[in-house]
């Protein structure tokens, strides 16, 4: 059987015979703002993943701005794998990941937070039903799988913004604020990331499901930490998801 190679753009590698895509790297982004306590050990965990198949690695961090000596930390551990992109002011997590987009290298894409909250272990988990053709979109849930930690305000905020998805854009999500988004780059191709904070989260979930992709969910441990440690997303991130959710389903341009 003849095989035909995409690449991320989507043309064919010339051959004839059925589609086969071949993911050859994971690019995973991560916003970073005053995390020094935390970077290191989690680009440390980043590296340690097996990855499955023949993916290579790609972390590209964002510094949005910190001033707490996380340049200092981030300077010591950039390398051929780990590339270090910084924003001279704080902007937010959506305008992190947008500047992100704009110069990562693979064919998947992931987010990654700094904090510590999710853990790498749970990669392969996520790329499975993407390797295996199940799935272009992949989301970690926290809520099928090992959690502590999570606030009630935030469980319940979680559980209301995720319904509020279900109904407008007819999904069947558990977790659509979990960190944990993967995506095949193809689906990203046409897509402006307008958020600036938290907001990025019910942006990109609204404009992939209003083109017309399911996402695929699998269980993802999760370990939330306190305001004392530096958790930042607050009651107002939730005024603006929602507002965002709305806004996405019923504007023209997506």
């Amino acid at each position: 059987m003849a095989e035909s190679t995409v690449d991320p753009s989507g043309h064919d590698g010339g051959m004839s015979g059925p589609e086969i895509h071949v993911f050859r790297q994971l690019s995973v982004i991560v916003p970073v703002f005053n995390e020094r306590n935390t970077v290191a050990e989690i680009i440390r965990r980043m590296r340690a993943v097996t990855l499955p198949g023949s993916l290579t690695l790609e972390v590209l961090v964002v510094d949005d701005g910190s001033s707490d000596g996380t340049d200092k930390v981030l300077t010591a551990l950039e390398d051929s794998t780990v590339r270090v992109v910084t924003h001279p002011t704080n902007q937010g997590k959506g305008a992190a990941i947008r500047t992100a987009l704009g110069t990562v290298r693979g064919d998947l894409v992931l987010i990654q937070d700094a904090d510590l909250e999710y853990d790498p272990d749970d990669w392969p988990r996520l790329i499975d039903p993407i390797l295996k053709g199940k799935a272009q979109i992949v989301y970690g849930s926290r809520f099928t799988g090992e959690r502590k930690n999570m606030f009630p305000s935030h469980w319940l905020g979680n559980r209301f913004l995720t319904l509020a998805t279900n109904i407008l854009y007819r999904s069947t999500l558990s977790d659509m604020e979990t960190c944990y988004k993967l995506f095949d780059r193809r689906v990203l191709a046409g897509i402006t990331i307008r958020s600036e904070r938290f907001d990025f989260e019910p942006e990109i979930t609204a404009k992939v499901l209003r083109r017309g992709y399911r996402i695929y969910e699998v269980p993802i441990s999760y370990a939330g930490r306190e305001i004392s440690e530096g958790k930042k997303i607050s009651w107002r991130d939730g005024v603006g998801a929602i507002i965002a959710i709305v806004r996405y389903r019923f504007t023209r341009r997506i």
